[in-house]
């Protein structure tokens, strides 16, 4: 037996790729021309982290506009005046809302899944956006002719199909991300927000057998854009215990970046239901350093102490660019540090004798 290590997701763009994107936005650059350096950039990335002896390895998100927003990217029915995401160092991300039904997923992940098993045979891990984000896709006020409950009811199958489809794909784990766990806690204190969006992402996960969940994990974290977070302000011991509520086989839990990592190893300790991993963040993404891997042994150790090692993996806290413009950190970093956290984890199982 041995330590599991994981990415989270995004890893920023070539500089050829974010440069494109700002030409194919203003109209100068089409759509194969687009794709092309999309494909270049998949390639690269995959290549790399095979390199860096990545047991598993993703595409980076080279080819999504953002990990929230994949599905509906293409989708007529959208104001882009939507929920608005404020950030600690004072930007803001806005959501689009739905103007009229049904909801449909435009684009689906397995198909990035399929194109990056183009390029490599070994695992593939496959990001998806939770159910609980998209559902902040419909306004306040309510549709004419089509209500909430019936959205909700349609992103959930459309949800479902996602997970399904690169299950199906191959995928050797499927990840939602659920950024918006810490935040639901800081526009709704009294919890009545996270309580919805976990028995929502239930509802999803329910319709899995075990075999598949075991094959689905659940990303949380307060938040990654250009250097900042929305949510590193809440305290976790509000989330954790009803994140350990929700139906997958996988957690991946930021930690690296907390002040206190050690008292919410013990929150998780307390928590964590049988049969599940915990994959801890070893790096943080935000953080310009490059961690040792002396640092990343060091932060794995502290949580076999309160962890069984059998439920023990690792990952990077966040993705680290999880919108297509964030070039807040250089691709080089990133890559440095998730060296640091494949080499770091690989010293901690010899350490622990594994």
């Amino acid at each position: 037996m041995s330590i599991p290590t994981e990415p989270v997701g995004s890893i920023p763009r070539p500089r050829a790729l974010q440069e494109a994107l700002g030409e194919h936005a203003q109209g100068r650059l089409n759509e194969k021309e687009l794709t092309e350096l999309q494909q270049r950039a998949t390639v690269d990335t995959l290549a790399r982290l095979e390199a860096l002896g990545c047991p598993v390895l993703v595409d980076g998100e080279q080819s999504k506009p953002s990990f929230a927003t994949y599905p509906v990217a293409g989708l007529a029915t959208l104001d882009p005046h939507g929920v608005t995401l404020p950030f600690a160092d004072g930007h803001v991300r806005q959501l689009p809302h739905l103007t009229e039904g049904p909801f449909r997923y435009q684009v689906r992940a397995d198909s990035y899944l399929r194109d990056a098993r183009r390029h490599t045979g070994r695992p593939l891990k496959q990001a998806v956006i939770a159910p609980s984000a998209l559902s902040l896709l419909y306004p306040a006020d309510a549709i004419d002719g089509y209500s909430r409950e019936a959205f909700l009811s349609d992103l959930a199958d459309e949800a479902e199909a996602d997970i399904r489809g690169c299950l199906e794909a191959g995928a050797h784990v499927v990840q939602l991300d659920f950024t918006e766990g810490r935040l639901a806690l800081k526009l709704d204190p009294g919890g009545a927000l996270l309580d919805g969006f976990i028995a929502l992402n239930n509802e999803v996960l329910g319709r899995f057998d075990e075999a598949d969940r075991a094959r689905i994990g659940v990303h949380t974290c307060p938040g990654g854009d250009l250097d900042s977070t929305h949510s590193l302000d809440v305290d976790y011991a509000g989330l954790l215990p009803k994140l350990f509520q929700l139906k997958a086989g996988n957690f991946y839990v930021q930690l690296a970046s907390e002040p206190d990592p050690e008292r919410v190893l013990g929150i998780i300790a307390e928590h964590l239901p049988p049969g599940v991993r915990v994959f801890v963040g070893v790096t943080d993404p935000i953080d310009p350093r490059v961690e040792t891997p002396e640092e990343v042994r060091d932060r794995v150790l502290l949580a076999a102490r309160h962890l069984p090692v059998e439920q023990l993996g690792t990952c990077d806290d966040c993705g680290f660019s999880p919108f297509a413009d964030d070039t807040s950190t250089s691709r080089d970093v990133a890559f440095a540090k998730i060296d640091a956290r494949v080499r770091g984890t690989a010293l901690a199982a010899e350490a622990l004798g594994l």
